[in-house]
Formats: C-alpha cells, sequence, structure tokens
C-alpha cells in the first residue's frame, strides 16, 4: 500500500469524535416551557435548549430531568439521579424558583409598583442569603456525582428592554424585575466562580430582545400562565449558541 493511500485508509478508519454523555438538569427555562407542546408533568419540550444541544452535537448518551418548578433542593433530590461518573457535561438552569420568580411575576402583573417592589426586594433577601448556599451543595454534589464532567450554569436573562412598553407593567415594576434579575445573575456567578463552574450570562445574549422590543425572544403573559416569561423558542436557539460558545 503506497503513503497516499495507507493516509486515506487511515483517516477513513478514525471514527467521528463523539461528544461527552450529557445532563441538563434544572427548572422551567431548562425544559423549554413556553415554546410549545411539552411531554409528561415537567413542561419538557422539543425546543428546549438541551434537546437542542442533542440534536445539534450527538452526545454518548441524554439525560434531561429538568423541571418545570424545581428549585435547587429539587434539583439535588429528585434530578442528580441522572448522573453518572461517566457524565461529560452537565448543564444547570436553577434559582428563579428558589426566589418566587413566579409569585414575583404574578404580583407585579396584578398589584400595584410599591407591592412589585416590595416582592422584588424580598426575593433578594433570599437571593443574596440563601442561594449561594444552596448552590454551593448542589455544586458539590454533583463533583461527586460526576467527577469529570465540565459543569455549566446558564443564567437567566433580564426581562424588559428600556423605554416605553405596551404590555401593561409600568416603567417603575420593569425597572424592579431587571433589578432583581441582575442580582440574582451577580449572586449566581459568583458562586459558580467559587465553585470552579463555568458561568453562562444570559443577560447579554438577550440584549435588545427582551419584552417591549420590536423583536422579543420572551413571551409575555401567556395562556396558560404557566408559559409566561419564558424563552421563545429563538429565545432557546441563544441559550444553545451561549451554550456552544462556553463549551467550544
Amino acid at each position: 500500500m503506497g503513503i497516499a493511500a495507507a493516509l486515506v485508509f487511515s483517516l477513513v478508519m478514525v471514527p467521528a469524535p463523539v461528544a461527552p454523555e450529557y445532563a441538563a438538569l434544572g427548572d422551567s427555562y431548562a425544559a423549554g416551557v413556553g415554546t410549545g407542546s411539552s411531554s409528561g408533568g415537567c413542561g419538557r419540550t422539543a425546543f428546549a435548549y438541551p434537546n437542542l444541544w442533542k440534536d445539534a452535537h450527538g452526545p454518548a448518551s441524554f439525560q434531561f430531568p429538568a423541571c418545570s418548578g424545581a428549585t435547587v433542593g429539587e434539583v439535588l433530590e429528585r434530578q442528580l439521579p441522572a448522573l453518572t461518573p461517566e457524565t461529560g457535561l452537565v448543564t444547570l438552569t436553577v434559582g428563579g424558583d428558589d426566589i418566587g420568580f413566579s409569585d414575583v411575576m404574578s404580583t407585579c402583573a396584578l398589584k400595584s409598583d410599591r407591592d412589585c417592589k416590595q416582592a422584588v426586594d424580598q426575593a433578594g433577601v433570599i437571593t443574596r442569603d440563601e442561594l449561594p448556599g444552596r448552590l454551593s451543595q448542589l455544586f458539590a454534589a454533583v463533583e461527586r456525582a460526576s467527577p469529570g464532567a465540565r459543569t455549566v450554569l446558564l443564567g437567566y436573562p433580564r426581562l424588559f428592554e428600556p423605554g416605553s412598553c405596551p404590555d401593561g407593567l409600568s416603567e417603575a415594576k420593569r425597572t424592579a424585575v431587571n433589578a432583581g434579575a441582575d442580582l440574582l445573575a451577580d449572586v449566581t456567578r459568583s458562586a459558580a466562580d467559587r465553585a470552579g463552574v463555568t458561568y453562562v450570562d444570559m443577560r447579554q445574549p438577550f440584549a435588545g430582545h427582551g419584552l417591549c422590543s420590536a423583536e422579543s425572544w420572551l413571551g409575555g403573559v401567556a395562556d396558560p400562565v404557566e408559559d409566561s416569561y419564558h424563552p421563545t423558542k429563538q429565545g432557546q436557539v441563544a441559550y444553545l449558541r451561549a451554550l456552544e460558545s462556553a463549551v467550544g
């Protein structure tokens, strides 16, 4: 066999690299709530960024226990068993339900500016005082379950663009909600940094595409109400692209 033929043969025989075993944990933002029909009781959809990653990269195995409404504690209790020592990539989007995201948004949609600000402030207390410890426990548990895995925490976007908005929420409410999102991003980034976990800040990818923009990647008040204030299909694509940028 000539040198050139041998080289061609060797290239043909080399198998294509396989993406690592992948597990996607988290809440409704990870499950894909707001992007259409879901399967099961957790709101998981085909358009959720974990499914988009799976379709694009073909991991050796795929576990997707993310569930709408999941707190950090529920991820620890119910979703962590999906991890194995062979898991190579773990993604997380979690924390919003710990601070009462749905209740805050209901208050802001239905009540006064003062009530909205108070709800955001109460969520901020939990964000600062309780969430870091909960996340630290989760990160440590992931490390024990899958010691060689790359762990990526994808955050949440700001919901609203600045300026006028026809969605019914006042400027004061929108400002308060965005400030709460900024605090949540800062606190979760710090917790991830301390644990050596990759943090993906979703505020920048969604900049210009929040509610009140001409091309929003977030849904407003919806029917069913559980879909409200969640990424659209395009928003989930933005999560996919941000994840791809983070892990290479």
